[in-house]
């Protein structure tokens, strides 16, 4: 494993600089921030490291930064620096899932020796979780993108097989499966995990700046350019780009695109010296680019340079046998969000809940277990979940119990033990099951 990283946020720039500098003698690789929104470009589950940072900055201060970095993994380790005022709040701070604090003025000995005992603490996750992946048993990824289905499984296998390369990918699928969430874990399965992650989402580039954001500008390169600035490319060097509904591109822009993904290099405004770049391109769209391109709508040759690798993410209608155990992991965690207990669901619901079409696929589905965690029902308001006839509850709760035992099945490919070892029944169990639900394994 990589040596550890500590992310340093701070604001006062001469206490930033001189503790970087003895955690660096301390043997901590130290990236460090004037602001908690560059810092967040660094967090990520795979993150091998921990975050130190004030509480009171200006814009985004470090409770607000603690709660985001929880978001995306809540086993990274953060330690808030505290004023002599703030005691009460990273107590507070403490409770809501901070590693530890340290109160100013302190010694860089001591915080080095907290920052020592926070990473042995994230490495023995991080090795935790790889043994649990090597054991066969639930890990990161499937964490994230969750399903028993034969389309979950083989998105999971490629997606692991093409994270270890620099391969450009392309993500293609509807609103809602989960292209961002792919791209995230491709970042953080690849070497590039300690490196910047940079969203660019194409649909909301502004107009008038987007050559600017993308690329930088050197000082007085147009009006009001008052000084040099690293556009979103260069800012990512040595991670991954993702370029979110590239589709949605200007297609003027998509020529110059092209030319940056080609030649790994970037020219800012105003400037005939090219940047080199190190970056890994990754692509997102929910339309079809090779319709897009029939109509000439996007450019063939970017298609073409972005596509060496396609990922497909498919939707919850075409995986419905995923909805009742999603649903069920997606209620846990909004109980978590919360601060509920976890709602029981019946299984009427469940399987009503199977039925339907999810047009907006896991998003949709996962607002669907927030408004059951909140006490709202599981649909919109105003829309009521279809009674199929009159159909009994001990049917609707075999047509569960089916579904489950046939992803299950489908999951290890046809190999009964492990599924009645994680189903929690007997062999004999399962074999009835079968019988009674007409599951053969030469079918599956």
């Amino acid at each position: 494993m990589s040596a550890p990283v500590v992310l340093l946020v701070d604001d006062e720039e001469e206490l930033r600089r001189s503790t970087a500098q003895s955690l660096d003698l301390a043997g901590f690789v130290v990236r460090d921030f004037a602001s908690a929104e560059r810092a967040l470009d660094f967090v990520s589950p795979g993150f091998n490291g921990v975050l130190v940072s004030d509480i009171r900055m200006p814009g985004m201060d470090g409770m607000t930064l603690m709660a985001h970095v929880r978001d995306i993994d809540p086993d990274i380790p953060v330690i808030l620096v505290t004023g002599h005022g703030d005691v009460q709040l990273a107590v507070k701070a403490m409770r809501e899932g901070a590693y530890d604090f340290m109160e100013k003025p302190f010694t860089t000995q001591q915080l080095a020796d907290m920052a020592a005992r926070a990473t042995d603490r994230r490495r023995l996750v991080l090795e935790n979780r790889l043994l649990r992946a090597a054991a066969g048993k639930r890990d990161d990824l499937e964490a994230r993108l969750p399903g028993r289905t034969q389309a979950m499984i083989d998105l999971r296998y490629r997606l692991r097989a093409v994270a270890a390369t620099d391969a450009d990918v392309l993500i293609i699928g509807d609103t809602g499966t989960g292209k961002e969430v792919a791209a995230r874990a491709l970042h953080d399965l690849s070497g590039r995990a300690t490196s910047p992650f940079v969203a660019i989402n194409c649909a909301a580039l502004p107009d008038t700046l987007i050559e600017s954001e993308l690329f930088g500008h050197e000082a007085g390169a147009f009006p009001g350019a008052l000084r040099a600035r690293f556009g979103k490319f260069e800012h990512a060097r040595g991670g991954t780009v993702l370029l979110d509904e590239i589709g949605s591109m200007p297609i003027d822009l998509q020529a110059k695109l092209l030319r940056v993904i080609q030649d790994r290099a970037v020219t800012r405004l105003g400037s005939n010296d090219a940047v080199q770049l190190d970056v890994r391109f990754v692509a997102t769209s929910k339309a079809d680019l090779e319709a897009e391109v029939a109509a000439g709508r996007f450019r063939a040759d970017l298609f073409y340079r972005l596509n060496v690798v396609t990922l497909r993410m498919p939707s919850l209608a075409a995986r419905r046998d995923d909805v009742p155990p999603l649903f069920l992991q997606l209620v846990t965690e909004a109980a978590g969000r919360y601060r509920r207990e976890a709602a029981e669901v019946p299984p009427s619901v469940i399987a009503a809940l199977a039925r339907r079409d999810w047009p907006g696929n896991v998003r949709e589905l996962r607002n669907a277990a927030d408004r059951y965690v909140l006490g709202l029902g599981a649909t919109p308001a105003g829309e009521a979940i279809a009674d199929q006839g009159e159909e009994k509850l001990a049917e609707r709760v075999a047509e569960f119990e089916r579904g489950v035992i046939a992803s299950a099945l489908r999951a290890h490919r046809g190999s009964l033990k492990p599924v009645y070892e994680s189903l929690g029944i007997s062999r004999k169990t399962l074999y009835e099951k079968m019988q009674k639900y007409g599951l053969y394994k030469a079918d599956l």
